[in-house]
């Protein structure tokens, strides 16, 4: 499946990430601009309007001459916010994909749970 998304939503996409899964906490500054430009191979402007669109939504703050930081309880609000677009907006499409492959919605939810049960600390692995 081919992402047709603008970069600056592929952009924005990846710092939701950093900040979701723990890597940016609350107060935590954000790579900058030019950095992150450099990292993506993308224009400055591009990478400016990700953020701005996160600004706008309160998730981030802008701190003058530093950079961007996250917001305090920009995390909790911004994970509500995901699941609310993830739900509304990307679920039917995956869900009218499984539809139509057949897929058997409690085999991939049981293949999950059993992933997620081996991923957690101190289980062991087989080999």
């Amino acid at each position: 499946m081919t992402n047709h998304r603008p970069l600056y939503q592929r952009i924005r996409s990846k710092i939701v990430a950093l900040i979701l899964d723990g890597r940016a906490k609350e107060g935590d500054l954000l790579p900058s601009v030019r950095s992150l430009a450099a990292d993506l191979g993308a224009n400055p402007l591009t990478v400016a309007k990700a953020y701005q669109t996160l600004l706008e939504a309160g998730f981030v703050r802008a701190r003058r001459g530093i950079g961007f930081v996250v917001a305090d309880g920009g995390t909790s609000r911004l994970r509500q916010s995901e699941r609310v677009k993830f739900t509304s907006a990307e679920w039917p499409a995956i869900r009218a994909e499984m539809e139509l492959l057949e897929l058997d919605t409690e085999a991939l939810v049981t293949r999950a749970l059993e992933d997620r049960r081996l991923r957690a600390p101190g289980v062991r692995h087989p080999k």
